[in-house]
């Protein structure tokens, strides 16, 4: 019997032939990494183990990007501990002006790579398995580990394959692929799982996509998210890699706990209703509600192909005066190339607020709170209660042509709806 994806990169880890779901494992890590929420604790922690360096130091590294630039002192405080230990360290680190959201930047800069296994302290490192890597999440704890000695434990994750078919209509993503997914199999339907997406429709897909339908894998519940690297996938790493790297795919008998097939020919842009990342439905049946406020930005969709496709929603045309929009490119890459484009004015003209690259409003950290009763369209990854501030405001997820043509309409609405009124 064959393996999965998941299978193969983990046995090639721990240099067995093969491993079995359920079993118990250690294996190498080729990565990790840490921002300024999670470090702190995986620091203090790797202090206690009493060991001088970390494994590797270009294989270790700490990005400022929830809370900065620093909103308050705490912040700072726990922003100045990780830069000290990574400046003592002498790890991959990138200062305000010269990084910007993790998940956009690691592989953006060719430091995740295919084939590898790649830890970090925070939920969304399942992103990177866009690239055909196995990358999840972790605590602190685990990660001051890994740190120290390049090695983690972990029980094998069941696979779950997801084959997609069909052209997708404009104005459609990877973003309602995976909205819709989530929609179907639920919030748990990938319980500590490693998902494939297969099939021509991602085959289809450009990287971005792929990164935001990796990136959102854990609001399933999975443990990873992964694509089989294609000429896609290897024209984007050639193109950073800092080491060489390897790819796997999965055996033609390998064995999954479940696989489903989807046609996305017909699909929609798709909405997440509040409270959930699983409510969500064809933007046809959500109600249109009235809003305070959208936010293009985030890991699963700041990237420049988004705020491209945002730009053209809002040239030449106004933020609607009851709105605030609030744009922020993934990195500070994307945004000097937003900048020379021309993007970052289209947005300022038609009355957005344009920040430098930090996840801010994505988890309440600020640049973007709301009050209580506030509607939000997001193109972030999570809904829940309280996630961008009041436990009591709503917020809805949306891909970036949704998200700019709310802004413009003052409601939750499409972009066809917008362009066919002239701009101003």
């Amino acid at each position: 019997m064959g393996m999965t994806l998941a299978e193969k990169i983990l046995a090639a880890h721990c240099d067995r032939q093969e491993v079995r779901p359920g079993e118990l494992i250690n294996c190498r890590v080729d990565f990790v990494l840490a921002n300024d929420v999670t470090a702190p604790l995986a620091i203090e922690q790797f202090r206690k183990l009493g060991v001088a360096s970390v494994f590797d130091r270009q294989r270790v590294a700490m990005i400022p990007d929830h809370f900065t630039p620093n909103k308050d002192i705490k912040s700072a405080e726990n922003a100045k501990a990780m830069k000290e230990f990574a400046l003592e360290q002498g790890l991959v680190y990138y200062e305000q002006g010269r990084g910007g959201i993790e998940h956009a930047l690691l592989p953006d800069h060719g430091w995740v790579l295919p084939g590898e296994v790649v830890v970090g302290a925070d939920s969304h490192t399942c992103t990177y398995g866009a690239l055909g890597c196995f990358a999840t999440g972790m605590g602190s704890t685990d990660i001051a580990c890994a740190m120290a000695t390049g090695d983690i434990w972990m029980r094998v994750p069941p696979s779950l394959k997801l084959v997609y078919h069909g052209q997708l209509k404009p104005w459609v993503g990877g973003k309602d692929i995976i909205l819709h997914t989530i929609a179907d199999i639920g919030t748990d339907g990938a319980l500590y799982s490693a998902v494939e997406f297969q099939g021509e429709a991602i085959s289809r897909l450009p990287m971005e996509g792929r990164f935001t339908m990796a990136n959102m894998a854990i609001e399933a519940g999975a443990k990873a998210g992964l694509m089989v690297p294609d000429v896609t996938t290897l024209g984007y790493v050639r193109a950073r890699a800092r080491r060489d790297w390897q790819t796997y795919e999965p055996d033609p008998d390998a064995e999954y706990a479940e696989v489903r097939q989807y046609d996305v020919g017909e699909l929609e842009p798709t909405v997440a209703l509040p409270h959930s990342p699983g409510n969500a439905v064809p933007l046809s049946r959500a109600p249109r509600v009235e809003i305070d406020q959208t936010f293009i930005g985030s890991c699963t969709n700041g990237r420049l192909s988004d705020l491209r496709l945002a730009a053209q929603i809002m040239a030449g045309r106004q933020v609607h005066p009851r709105v605030r929009c609030i744009v922020i490119p993934a990195t500070h890459d994307v945004y000097l190339a937003a900048l020379k484009e021309g993007l970052l004015a289209t947005f300022a003209e038609a009355g957005c607020a344009v920040s430098t690259p930090t996840c801010g409003p994505c988890l309440g950290g600020y640049m973007g709170i709301l009050a209580e009763g506030e509607r939000c369209v997001a193109t972030s990854n999570r809904n829940f209660p309280g996630r961008m501030g009041h436990p009591k405001a709503e917020v809805y997820l949306a891909n970036p042509a949704v998200a700019a043509a709310s802004a413009v309409a003052g409601k939750l609405a499409g972009p066809e709806e917008v362009l066919e009124s002239a701009p101003k």
